[in-house]
């Protein structure tokens, strides 16, 4: 379980280098709709104010 915001933020930019990576492999337009779909709601996550973990 992460434990802080850093260690959240890493496995959101984790999931972000996999979605260009399949992107960068199909031409499918419906995966690509779902990949742009699965970035704006794994940034949404990411840039959120207020932060996900109050830093303590």
């Amino acid at each position: 379980m992460p434990t802080n915001e850093k260690e959240i933020n890493c496995y959101l930019f984790d999931q972000l280098s996999i979605l260009e990576r399949i992107e960068a492999v199909t031409d499918d337009e419906k995966v690509l709709k779902q990949i742009a779909i699965e970035r704006r709601q794994i940034e949404r996550k990411l840039y959120q104010s207020p932060p996900l973990v109050k830093d303590e």
